[in-house]
């Protein structure tokens, strides 16, 4: 009889646990985030140059969103059936005529391209782009639409605004999408004419208010309001954007000040969306060759990096934080990914 109960007991006990085991893992289900998945493509950019550097893997990248430690799905090299590149060339058509002796290390970068990588080339004025050569796996006929910068002013110059033309009018498609702007910078429009600009104008990506221009205390202006909105526009779309500074024409373009500020632009969007920038001071680089070398080995060494994310009400930009503990290595990414809602994100799938 005591045997009996004690079966019994054992078997009420082991009951009761399994339905609170059952209650736990439902609450942890609940309480687990609802995440969607996305994907944006990374660089793995080594300390040193020197040397093979391992593949990443999910198991060596971190994803971070705020406190949430994100899944990672895959982590794909862009090699091979995945290197498809669409690669923009944008040149200042306000930058001075000397950078002509740099215009052959571009054709050489751009004969030099894999038969993945489709060029085009645009020229940037009017607060637009003037397209020289629409995307085209023919890199010669690439390279030859490039033609010296006009080096004169036109009505509306900003690089910033002719920057979110091209990411505004480039189709979405599931493939690499990079530029390389070539600029000095300086937005001569919201600078120069700053009197003669809309109150209300808004490039449509604005984070805040963007109805006055900012100024120092000095009274002479700061970086344009425009740089925010393209650098969104560029982690919007997914679009990485890399820069070379030239010199740029006229009285502004001999400015110091105004120079470093133009620098200081590029440099921002370039950074947050996941590119380089290169400069030396504010003069014109004696050659582009070692920077496009250098632009060539973070071309050959991206991921897309595929994960979920914890969407909002809403779809929109989610901050991320991507780290790696591979030594000697550190990855650049943008800071930003769009996450859409679950009910979008399904859709897309379709």
């Amino acid at each position: 009889m005591n045997s009996y109960k004690f079966l019994v007991g054992w078997l009420v006990v082991m009951v009761a646990l399994g339905l609170e085991a059952s209650t736990v893992n439902s609450q942890d289900k609940a309480s687990a985030p609802a995440t969607v998945q996305v994907h944006m493509v990374i660089t793995d950019q080594a300390v040193r140059d020197n040397g093979e550097v391992p593949l990443l893997r999910p198991e060596n990248v971190q994803v971070k969103q705020g406190k949430n430690l994100l899944n990672i799905n895959a982590v794909i090299p862009a090699r091979g059936d995945n290197a498809a590149l669409q690669f923009f060339i944008l040149i200042d058509d306000t930058c001075d005529s000397s950078i002509g002796n740099s215009l052959n290390d571009l054709r050489d970068f751009i004969n030099a391209q894999p038969a993945t990588t489709a060029i085009g080339v645009g020229y940037m004025s009017n607060a637009t782009i003037q397209i020289a050569q629409n995307f085209t796996a023919d890199h010669a006929l690439a390279a030859k639409a490039l033609r010296l910068p006009r080096g004169n002013l036109s009505a509306m110059d900003s690089p910033y605004l002719s920057l979110i033309s091209l990411i505004k009018g480039w189709p979405e498609q599931k493939v690499r999408r990079e530029v390389l702007m070539v600029s000095d910078g300086i937005d001569r429009l919201r600078s120069e004419r700053a009197s003669n600009y809309p109150s209300n104008y808004s490039a449509g990506y604005a984070r805040s208010s963007r109805n006055t221009m900012p100024t120092l205390s000095t009274g002479m202006t700061s970086m344009s309001p425009d740089v925010d909105n393209a650098s969104t526009a560029g982690q919007r779309y997914g679009v990485i954007v890399h820069g070379i500074y030239a010199t740029g024409a006229g009285r502004l373009g001999r400015n110091a000040w105004e120079a470093q500020i133009g620098q200081s632009g590029v440099a921002k969007i370039t950074d947050e969306t996941g590119g380089e920038y290169f400069s030396l001071g504010t003069q014109n680089l004696v050659s582009f060759k070692p920077y496009l070398d250098r632009l060539q080995k973070i071309l050959d060494n991206q991921y897309y990096l595929v994960f979920q994310a914890v969407p909002k009400n809403k779809p929109g930009l989610q901050r991320v934080n991507i780290s790696t503990q591979v030594a000697d290595v550190e990855v650049a990414a943008a800071d930003s990914v769009w996450v859409p809602v679950p009910s979008q994100a399904a859709s897309e799938k379709k």
